[in-house]
């Protein structure tokens, strides 16, 4: 083993037994960067940020080499207006109006989560609360839902292959169902998908499947995220799918 190889040996174990995992950035060790790799081979023009919160999707994507369209949706007040702040000044990042995403168009009250992430128009299960005791729901605000399929802005006039992104914590299928009419344009769906019930009346991630399976998408990515701390269950994590008869560009 060279100098070099052993005194990169030791630093990743100094760090790893403080908590830091050091790594060459790759497509096998970055999660972004793959998902960019994907993007670019699928010619994606556009992606759809479903449920962006203060912007850390987007702000991700640009970080790992994504420079086309992103428009992205929020209904939380609170993170809508960071969100704002996060894409200014970025001439191919838009934020709509704040609203939620459904499959009907209708006023309602939306959840508001301690962690702002795991807000959610649908109540939340005991088993959630338990995983992740900072998301416990602190209040609620009024917030317009509307079909995505009937959303009309500049960005969505002329993607070539447009990219679907949805983390709605729970309204997954039925943000699918408001965007039936702009389905068939869709090249790629990432979407967040429970193996267990975190919110009541969800649908769960074999349901997911088998309708996205339907439209003619095929799953090329599993990503895990939530999991259960003292039992390392995973519970909820995101799946990315792309067209099945799509060519990929080389």
């Amino acid at each position: 083993m060279t100098f070099r190889r052993r005194a990169t040996a030791v630093v990743k174990k100094f760090l790893r037994q403080r908590g830091v995992m050091l790594d060459h950035y790759t497509c096998s060790t970055s999660l972004d960067l793959r998902l960019v790799k994907m993007l670019a081979a699928h010619g994606v023009s556009l992606v759809l940020d479903v449920g962006a919160n203060t912007g850390g999707y987007a702000t991700a994507l640009r970080a790992a080499g994504y420079r086309n369209g992103i428009l992205s949706f929020e209904p939380l007040s609170s993170a809508h207006s960071l969100l704002v702040l996060a894409a200014r000044g970025d001439p191919n990042w838009a934020v709509a109006p704040r609203m939620a995403l459904g499959e009907q168009e209708a006023n309602v009250t939306i959840n508001i989560a301690g962690n702002s992430a795991s807000s959610s128009l649908l109540p939340m299960t005991s088993r959630h609360k338990g995983g992740a005791p900072e998301s416990a729901y602190v209040g609620m605000e009024s917030v317009a839902v509307c079909r995505l399929d009937a959303i009309r802005h500049p960005l969505l006039d002329s993607p070539a292959s447009p990219f679907l992104k949805i983390d709605t914590q729970g309204y997954e299928t039925q943000v699918l169902a408001g965007a039936a009419g702009i389905l068939p344009k869709i090249v790629g769906v990432q979407v967040e998908m429970s193996l267990r019930h975190l919110y009541q009346g969800q649908s769960l991630w074999l349901e997911v499947i088998a309708s996205l399976e339907t439209a003619g998408f095929e799953l090329w990515a599993l990503v895990t995220g939530f999991f259960e701390a003292a039992t390392g269950r995973i519970l909820q994590g995101d799946e990315r799918f792309f067209l099945a008869c799509l060519p990929v560009i080389r």
